[in-house]
């Protein structure tokens, strides 16, 4: 069999592990600010890229990561050639800054053409930060191949297939697809292996490839900014009002009563 080459989407994201209110909303200009966050690589793509690192563990495969955005944090997404990844590219320009779903899945997917050819692209199920989760199926449109939902385990096969297993609704689904084929990952596919500081130091100077719209042709119509209508901070108004009663068992049915009563139960 000859060797795999697996396309791997990362996306940088505010550690999603940061607290609730280091993020800020600035209203005027419909933006959430991250205070004192760092940037991270989006969990669930660390997660595709741990699952590519399995098959090239076992099959040889090469593996390239592909990252977009504006001001790209190399130190951070350079994480991917250090966990064992053999190329970087970035695809950066300030016309990449908040776009829409479909341009970023057009963006991302005409950078195909200069990697071709690959059989297997990972990406994460959804991003971090917007939580859309429909990148990964538009790419699969635009390039008409298959496309696996919600993915917890990859298996190559023999015969140019992937068998995979899937997320559906409380239960486990197998399905077979011939590659080329994208898939998109579950945390269920595993954790990112770790990498030291040592690993970091050897990649830190690895010359990355980079590209931006003029280098990649592409159609700049096709470039629609995100559109926010409104976003403000949730207010959540809280009251504490202590049940009395002479008895454990007073204050019980006092509490079923009063919950019954404001429609709780």
């Amino acid at each position: 069999m000859k060797q795999l080459h697996i396309l791997v989407y990362i996306k940088q994201v505010p550690d999603t592990e940061g607290p609730p209110d280091a993020f800020k909303v600035n209203q005027e200009a419909k933006r959430v600010v991250p205070v004192g966050i760092p940037p991270v690589i989006n969990p669930f793509d660390e997660s595709a890229l741990e699952g590519a690192m399995r098959i090239k563990d076992r099959h040889g495969a090469k593996v390239t990561v592909i990252s977009m955005g504006e001001k790209l944090a190399q130190p951070v997404l350079r994480k991917a050639l250090a966990a064992g990844s053999d190329d970087l590219i970035l695809l950066e320009d300030p016309l990449f800054k908040d776009l829409d779903s479909n341009s970023t899945a057009y963006v991302l997917s005409s950078i195909i053409r200069k990697v071709e050819p690959y059989d297997i692209i990972l990406t994460g199920r959804q991003a971090g930060d917007w939580d859309f989760g429909v990148t990964g199926l538009l790419m699969a449109e635009m390039l008409q191949i298959p496309c696996i939902n919600l993915v917890r385990k990859v298996e190559i096969r023999d015969n140019g297939r992937v068998r995979v297993e899937k997320l559906s609704h409380n239960r486990c689904e197998v399905v077979e697809a011939p590659m080329p084929v994208l898939i998109t990952a579950s945390s269920e596919l595993g954790e990112l292996r770790y990498t030291s500081i040592r690993a970091l130091k050897a990649v830190g100077m690895k010359p990355l490839k980079i590209y931006n719209a003029e280098d990649l042709g592409l159609d700049l119509r096709k470039l629609k900014v995100r559109q926010i209508v409104k976003l403000f901070t949730p207010y959540n108004r809280r009251q504490c009002r202590f049940i009395e009663g002479e008895s454990s068992q007073e204050k019980g049915e006092n509490l079923a009563v009063s919950l019954k009563k404001e429609g709780v139960i």
